[in-house]
């Protein structure tokens, strides 16, 4: 039996999409700063994620709340890139597990392009 939102404990009025057709993003923050490229590693119903190594620059450039035009590539290499506004909804250390030492930064897709 499907799940609704109220059994799940989902408390959006409405649903958020699977992301599966992408592979990595890119995200251009100011001009004086490189371009940076992650793997999307974190993709369910509930959120599209990536993963950060502690000392990465990166994170000393977001917060969580910030919105940021971000490019989603497809997997597919025939497929389009797909420029997105995406808002920063969490930014939670991983101190235990394989992926220790890192950082999952959550995002919530606001608009495409």
């Amino acid at each position: 039996m499907a799940n609704t939102l109220k059994e799940s404990g989902e408390k959006r009025a409405e649903p958020r999409r699977v992301l599966t057709q992408y592979r990595s993003v890119e995200i251009d923050l100011r001009k004086d700063l490189p371009l940076f490229q992650f793997q999307l590693r974190d993709i369910s119903p509930s959120g599209v994620g990536i993963l950060v190594k502690a000392d990465s620059k990166f994170l000393g450039h977001i917060k969580v709340g910030q919105v940021v035009n971000m490019q989603y590539n497809p997997k597919n290499p025939h497929d389009s890139p797909r420029q997105m506004t995406t808002e920063i909804r969490h930014i939670t250390n991983l101190d235990e597990g394989p992926f220790r030492g890192h950082f999952l930064v959550g995002f919530a897709i606001l608009k495409e392009e």
